[in-house]
């Protein structure tokens, strides 16, 4: 959570009962946006996304710019399909915080799934104009680009990737995987390679060392 402090990893268990003492302390104090937001987290690891979407709205009525209740409640519409009303929280939240990485980038991923590729796209490049340190900003702008079949500047992108976080395993496996469809088999072997190297199951990378031969 971005807002949630130091998150301590929790059985599902564990956080029905956080919820628990939670909502007692909600009903038997005034409000607190804290408390709230703590509640929603806790609605949010268990999936309860109906129970999440009431309390961010409940936040948002007391405090419309709140801005972990508007980036989350963005991301609960996204679980939902809402994605018109993920869009609405997305944009009011960069209106308030231009440069806010994880919201940019669920604008992005928003206007994808609402068929806006290039609008996404958009949102991407301006994402990584903000954070040029992102690995995560360019790898998610390649996976865009590799979908609309722009295999050379997705190359260009999950390069970039792994010049920021260079052990990433995800990103390696994804540039073999593109340089497979470029039919630079040579290259991608040598992807995958270094994916052995490294420790990873060979089982998960068959298919690919099939295709590089």
């Amino acid at each position: 959570m971005l807002w949630g402090g130091d998150v301590v990893a929790q059985t599902p268990r564990q956080w029905r009962d956080s919820l628990a003492t939670l909502s007692k302390q909600i009903s038997q104090m005034p409000y607190s946006s804290d408390l709230y937001l703590k509640k929603a987290e806790a609605n949010i690891e268990l999936q309860q996304w109906e129970y999440a979407l009431e309390t961010y709205n409940e936040i948002l009525r007391h405090d419309p710019a709140n801005p972990a209740a508007l980036y989350y409640r963005a991301f609960v519409n996204g679980k939902l399909r809402r994605y018109d009303l993920s869009l609405d929280d997305y944009q009011h939240l960069l209106n308030l915080l231009p440069s806010h990485l994880e919201a940019r980038l669920g604008l992005a991923y928003t206007l994808t799934k609402l068929g806006k590729r290039q609008d996404a796209l958009d949102q991407y490049g301006l994402c990584i104009e903000q954070h040029r340190d992102s690995a995560v900003a360019y790898a998610s702008r390649a996976c865009l680009e590799e979908e609309l079949k722009q295999y050379d500047t997705a190359l260009y992108d999950w390069d970039k990737a792994l010049s920021l976080s260079p052990a990433n395993n995800d990103y390696l496996f994804s540039k073999a995987n593109l340089l497979v469809k470029m039919e630079r088999r040579e290259e991608a072997r040598k992807c995958l390679m270094e994916l052995l190297r490294r420790g990873v199951a060979r089982a998960d990378l068959e298919e690919l060392l099939r295709l590089c031969r």
